[in-house]
């Protein structure tokens, strides 16, 4: 079993943990935490990487203790055209983007209230994409005590919900070795590792799910 947290566009590490056949348990029950995935992925700019951020509703007391099934999405500066727009910048001479950037664009036309929502209409577009359904279910609640499954859960529990972030280094994780692929700007830039799953599938397309498996150390991949 692995506990994730819902993320915008997730990076490809968080990617492998859905492909890696393992029980997958999302966790909503989790206090909000700013400046990680749950609002923010990192795409392969003409500069470098990118990061993009959705801005959330922030009440009076803040959103440090919300739980993340409660963050709303604010609409504060038109971000989502921005985000699109930086999208279509980013990878519009990509492989694939034309083959997948309507069905994109339709997710970010619709008017999601939560940040969970967004996300998973967003994770389910991709794994459809991909052709790939893993064994996924949510948690809204009460937050899961790793250490209280462990002692009743018949199969290992692994925790990545603190983990998978962007500022801890995805080399903690021994079971991911990313391995490199074809990239717009990897002329210019060299190979960035560990983007939004985007930068792959945009660039990849249907071979997109061998790098995956390729980065799962130790994994059978056919």
């Amino acid at each position: 079993m692995f506990l994730l947290t819902s993320a915008y566009l997730a990076p490809i590490h968080y990617y492998t943990k859905l492909f890696s056949g393992e029980r997958i348990v999302e966790e909503r029950a989790d206090h909000y935490v700013k400046q990680t995935y749950r609002n923010r992925c990192i795409i392969a700019a003409d500069d470098g990487p990118l990061a993009l951020t959705i801005p959330v509703v922030t009440e009076a007391t803040g959103t440090s203790q919300t739980c993340m099934r409660d963050i709303r999405i604010s609409e504060h500066g038109k971000w989502r055209h921005q985000h699109w727009q930086a999208i279509v910048s980013a990878y519009d001479r990509s492989a694939f983007f034309e083959y997948y950037a309507d069905d994109f664009l339709a997710v970010f036309n619709r008017d999601y209230r939560f940040l969970v929502d967004f996300n998973e209409a967003l994770q389910h577009l991709v794994l459809d994409l991909l052709e790939y359904h893993p064994d996924v279910c949510v948690n809204n609640g009460p937050y899961l005590d790793t250490e209280a499954l462990r002692l009743t859960s018949k199969e290992p529990v692994h925790d990545f919900r603190q983990s998978i972030r962007p500022k801890l280094p995805y080399d903690t994780d021994p079971a991911f070795h990313p391995v490199p692929y074809f990239q717009v700007f990897g002329l210019r830039h060299g190979f960035l590792p560990n983007l939004s799953i985007i930068d792959l599938l945009f660039n990849m397309g249907p071979e997109s799910r061998l790098v995956l498996r390729h980065s799962i150390r130790g994994a059978q991949n056919t």
